[in-house]
């Protein structure tokens, strides 16, 4: 009995760590974080014909800077309300 217990623990702890690995928010900020890097750098310095197009705007600097606020947004969210892992079966007091 001791065995199974232990099994099915060591089951629950693997569920609940691929839950936290495979979280959405984490592979959308991480996403945005890094086009948010790569964008940004691009936007740095633009060639004139970059801001022709643009009217004058940074627009590739405000378009990454953005990105890096909102992949940050989402991996401190992350940070701050980890995922819970759903308990198993049905509820008893649902019915």
């Amino acid at each position: 009995m001791s065995d199974l217990h232990k099994e099915v623990s060591e089951l629950e702890q693997k569920s609940a760590t691929a839950a936290r690995l495979f979280d959405i928010r984490r592979i959308i900020g991480g996403l945005f974080v890094v086009y948010g890097v790569i964008v940004t750098i691009a936007g740095i310095n633009p060639s004139d014909a970059d801001l022709k197009k643009a009217q004058g705007v940074h627009i590739n600097l405000w378009t990454g800077l953005a990105m890096l606020v909102l992949g940050l947004f989402f991996l401190i969210w992350l940070k701050l309300r980890p995922a819970e892992v759903p308990a198993d079966g049905p509820d008893p007091a649902d019915g």
